[in-house]
């Protein structure tokens, strides 16, 4: 990216979630009383004064703690603080200095960055709480309230004024890919694979993503934004208002603003509800796919018995694509952005009106429509107003007698005729006068 990039760090548990989320405007990191929520690093866009950046949200230092993430936890934030033009250091104004908040300063003193050292949880705003803080050798400490928003456009102004002037200011314009599945078939793993190099927090305990994570990358030569995501579980064992219960809903709304979703499978295990459950929300946000079967260096059974089953658990997307791959060996991970590029084109494809009324021409000839009571919809024209997913519009008369069989049957003609593998298609039927 070539906007500034700020990254947020300190100890756990001082606010720094919260100070991402109002810089963000949104509720994109978790925020909870427990300690060491975030893990992975977490992006965002963020604009002030006109100018525009990326802001990293990081997981709490403790160098001393027994926590078995904190060594991974400690690499991200090495990491984020390699792509970093500007260090935004939090620390807690109630309990004051500690010695993970020296073990921090200590650290960030032999960055070459400059420091924006942020006092949080000063409610009452008072100033003389920040003193103690000249002490970490980081500059003049800045003293907000998150939960108040208070001083947070101070400290935005200070981030802003050290942006450097020769960064240029443009968007990747890129495809926007999610991995979504039940926790702990490989998400993260194949998340690796795909960068090349070790992006996210991986371990054999589930759950161990919780924040759903953005990379950009470039592959032959083309743009694209990957989105690493937590497990989805079972609904009736998430708590809503849990962490687990914020992960779940990150995740759907990766699906929402994804390009193609790549529903990942574990080959070592049965296709369960949840995971068809999982498919189902894809499908019904409109969104092209493939079906990823992970681990398939373990598998279980043949690619025919595979397929098979999916063709019988995934009834309701047939259109779906399948790959077997194994992100511990690599076997397999060659197709994977190809069928992207390939079901994404699929799904940005558009035919003619005329292409289109000549198979539909062809399918009412081979089968018309069936009647009701006597009464039957009749298709006059359709056309294709929409693509991300196509959609079909048919100008009929009686359009309320059209029947789901027969709405089945118009799709499968169409996707006989033209490509649409790994993508939903819409058809809508509306009167002649909705024209």
């Amino acid at each position: 990216m070539n906007k500034p990039v700020v990254a947020i760090v300190g100890r756990a548990n001082v606010g720094k979630s919260t100070f991402f989320n109002k810089i963000c405007g949104r509720r994109l990191s978790i925020v909870d009383d427990v300690a060491g929520v975030t893990r992975d690093r977490l992006y965002a866009d963020a604009s002030w004064c006109g100018k525009n950046f990326t802001i990293v949200d990081t997981g709490g230092v403790e160098f001393n703690s027994e926590d078995v993430f904190q060594k991974e936890i400690f690499e991200q934030v090495l990491e984020a603080l390699d792509n970093a033009h500007v260090i935004v250091f939090v620390v807690d104004g109630k309990t004051g200095i500690t010695q993970a908040d020296e073990d921090v300063a200590k650290m960030l003193r032999k960055q070459k960055l400059p420091v924006v050292l942020v006092v949080n949880k000063l409610d009452n705003f008072d100033i003389s709480a920040t003193y103690e803080f000249y002490n970490l050798g980081l500059g003049e400490p800045m003293p907000i309230s998150c939960t108040q928003s208070k001083g947070i456009g101070d400290v935005l102004d200070a981030i802003v004024s050290h942006f450097p002037e020769d960064l240029a200011d443009e968007e990747i314009d890129g495809i926007k890919i999610s991995l979504i599945g039940r926790p702990n078939v490989g998400k993260s793993s194949l998340t690796n694979r795909l960068l090349g190099k070790k992006r996210v927090v991986v371990s054999d305990i589930e759950g161990t993503t919780r924040d759903s994570v953005t990379v950009p990358f470039r592959c032959n030569k083309k743009d694209y934004y990957l989105i690493d995501t937590a497990g989805i579980r079972r609904q009736r064992s998430v708590d809503k208002q849990s962490v687990e219960g914020y992960s779940v809903l990150r995740s759907m709304h990766a699906i929402e603003r994804s390009d193609v979703v790549l529903i990942v499978l574990d080959a070592t295990k049965e296709v369960s509800e949840q995971d068809v459950r999982i498919a189902g929300y894809v499908h019904e946000a409109h969104k092209p796919s493939v079906v990823i079967v992970n681990k398939w260096d373990e598998k279980t059974m043949t690619k025919d018995e595979w397929t098979k089953l999916l063709n019988d658990k995934l009834s309701f997307m047939s259109y779906f694509k399948v790959l077997f791959v194994s992100a511990l060996t690599g076997t397999g991970l060659s197709e994977i952005m190809k069928t992207v590029d390939e079901v994404y084109d699929n799904a940005s494809r558009r035919i003619s009106t005329g292409i289109l009324n000549d198979i539909l021409h062809d399918a009412i000839l081979n089968f018309e429509p069936p009647s009701k009571n006597g009464k039957k919809c009749k298709i006059l024209f359709a056309t294709q107003p929409d693509t991300n997913p196509p959609k079909f519009v048919f100008f009929c008369k009686e359009p309320q007698f059209m029947s789901f069989s027969y709405e089945r049957y118009l799709e499968n003609r169409l996707r006989e005729k033209v490509n649409f593998s790994g993508t939903p298609i819409q058809l809508v039927f509306k009167g002649k006068e909705e024209e």
